[in-house]
């Protein structure tokens, strides 16, 4: 018989109890890293307004030690993007219809999408450090949804597309500067009015991923990217993301200089001299 050590079974870490779970997004929190997930693969993930607002609550959710948050959906697609459900004439439940909001005031129009885009800001806070694990398809507000993140690892089977323009509007959920920055103007607007379909390996080649995996390797690859950004200093983490945030907007000697008073900041702190 074997010994009552040897029956013991292994200890497995408990799921940590989610701290929002609605509208097809749940949010659970592990010390420093925030997972959002979202929860609809029945749909692909598709999305609506009260996704998005779901989105938004699981940002401002967020306990102070997190440090990294990794983005994800459930099933095989990523996000097929917006809800089809929205190009009817009676739109969402509860929600105005396109039609309706055509309809209203612009400064009522320009309120209620500046509402949508809240979803895809927080993402970029200077203290976090976002990744978007990205499998299947992510099209459209699932494009923008990635984009919205700082970091991008793709499965081998990711199909990114921008179909916004084929439906007759325009990218509107915060994608259009980010996917600028990465790609470039003229790559940038191709994608975007041909509507086409960028796999995982032009992700990688243009920088719009940082790495492509099999798929079954994409959760793993993530646990270890975020290791790797946990294994350094938060407050340089901070530092040097708002450093590179603002490059592009600053000129080299203005450049200099933030570089200059952020290593200031950084050599004060560890010598202890910090306010």
């Amino acid at each position: 018989m074997a010994s009552p050590e040897h029956d013991t079974d292994p200890v497995i870490d408990p799921v940590p109890e989610p701290v929002l779970d609605k509208d097809g997004v749940r949010l659970t929190v592990d010390d420093a890293i925030a997972t959002v997930t979202l929860t609809n693969p029945a749909k692909r993930n598709a999305q609506s307004p009260a996704l998005w607002r779901a989105l938004t609550e699981a940002g401002r959710s967020l306990p102070g030690s997190v440090r990294v948050v990794v983005l994800r959906g459930e099933g095989k697609s990523f996000s097929a993007g917006l809800d089809r459900q929205a190009f009817t004439p009676e739109g969402f439940d509860g929600e105005p219809s396109f039609v309706d909001l055509a309809r209203g005031a612009d400064a009522e129009l320009d309120a209620t999408i500046a509402e949508y885009q809240e979803a895809f800001t927080w993402w970029r806070r200077s203290d976090l450090v976002s990744i978007a694990a990205v499998q299947g398809h992510a099209i459209g507000a699932g494009f923008q949804l990635a984009l919205a993140c700082d970091l991008r690892v793709v499965a081998d089977d990711v199909q990114f597309a921008m179909r916004e323009t084929s439906l007759g509007l325009v990218p509107d959920l915060t994608g259009t500067h980010p996917l600028v920055g990465l790609v470039g103007y003229a790559r940038a607007l191709e994608i975007c009015v041909t509507g086409r379909f960028v796999t995982a390996e032009e992700s990688v080649q243009t920088g719009l991923a940082n790495l492509a995996v099999p798929a079954g390797q994409l959760d793993g690859a993530v646990r270890d990217l975020a290791s790797a950004i946990l294994a350094a200093p938060r407050d340089a983490v901070i530092e040097t993301k708002a450093l590179l945030q603002g490059a592009q907007s600053r000129s080299l000697e203005e450049q200099r200089t933030a570089e200059r008073a952020s290593q200031a900041r950084r050599l004060r702190d560890l010598a202890g001299l910090s306010d």
